[in-house]
């Protein structure tokens, strides 16, 4: 299979609707669409992935009356929380109608649904007749794309096409939240921040964002978004190491001059840091370096995101 990239929505829109599998960009990160009422489709997904099926899929949908037969309900706290961020990166879970195949939800009666605000997204999901299955465009595990041709470099040969929406504009997969009775909860910290989230809702939301068997929502493992190099968080002693690379969060140290280093944000703006992480850590990942280290972002805002991902990257190698 030769694999294209493309920016012809028609010509997307005609995969999915063929049950092909294809790359696709939002917001966040690139995903890996299908039709999400095909079993064969969705498991296409799966295998091309090399995802467990007891991780489950998110289902695309271009606004909320288009999603109303896939759900049992929508509770009032979220409705505000899809006023203010939809379309956008936040993802919904709940209860699901039985229009949702138990494949997608990998056997929950929970459903995560979700509204981009991909221009180039938004208006394929607008073509379709179906609501789209999508998880992030990589090998299961490994650090999400934020490009079309990161999406290539790990899927060249397995997919049809790619549709070619530049670089994503968040960076980071979107923020899950849920309901624990009358309460938001959050079961994937992500592009919008827990500051935002109370901001809005009037109250700090509890975060359960860690699963060990049989995860509610994508994201919750404990080992994922990883490099192949070793990657580990920087420490004031560290010294310059030969076939190491560096990353900062806005500014080399000293010492580190003539180290292959890079940063995240000449500002330490917490929104660049996150639209450049993924991207940079595909960059160094590909050096063939012994070992990557990085600095670890303030936990506190957009951070705290950062320090999830950064958490379950590092973990591999700890």
């Amino acid at each position: 299979m030769i694999t294209q990239i493309t920016t012809d929505i028609k010509q997307a829109a005609d995969a999915l609707r063929a049950n092909q599998v294809i790359g696709i960009p939002t917001e966040t990160v690139y995903g890996l669409a299908s039709n999400a009422l095909s079993p064969e489709a969705v498991s296409t997904i799966f295998s091309v992935k090399q995802r467990p099926t007891s991780n489950p899929l998110i289902l695309h949908f271009a606004c909320l009356p288009m999603a109303k037969p896939y759900m049992l309900s929508f509770h009032d706290e979220l409705k505000v929380l899809y006023d203010h961020f939809s379309p956008g990166p936040i993802t919904f879970l709940v209860p699901k109608t039985s229009k949702v195949p138990a494949e997608i939800t990998s056997g929950s009666s929970l459903v995560a649904v979700r509204f981009p605000s991909h221009p180039l997204f938004l208006a394929l999901l607008n073509l379709l007749d179906f609501p789209v299955a999508a998880p992030s465009a990589n090998k299961y595990g490994s650090v999400s794309p934020t490009r079309a041709e990161e999406v290539l470099a790990q899927l060249n040969g397995e997919i049809p096409l790619i549709l070619d929406g530049g670089t994503c504009h968040y960076g980071l997969e979107s923020t899950i939240v849920g309901m624990d009775g009358d309460r938001v909860i959050v079961y994937r910290l992500g592009s919008i921040d827990l500051d935002e989230l109370s901001s809005t809702l009037g109250y700090i939301p509890e975060v359960k964002n860690q699963a060990e068997q049989s995860p509610l929502a994508p994201g919750m493992v404990k080992y994922h978004y990883a490099t192949r190099t070793p990657l580990h968080y920087l420490t004031n002693d560290l010294k310059f190491e030969e076939n190491t690379g560096y990353i900062f969060i806005q500014s080399i140290p000293e010492g580190f001059a003539s180290a292959p280093c890079m940063t995240l944000s000449s500002t330490g703006d917490l929104k660049e840091v996150a639209r450049n992480l993924y991207h940079t850590l595909i960059t160094m990942d590909g050096c063939g370096f012994n070992a990557i280290y990085i600095e670890k972002p303030l936990a506190e805002g957009l951070g705290l995101t950062i320090l999830d991902r950064l958490q379950r990257a590092t973990a591999k190698f700890n």
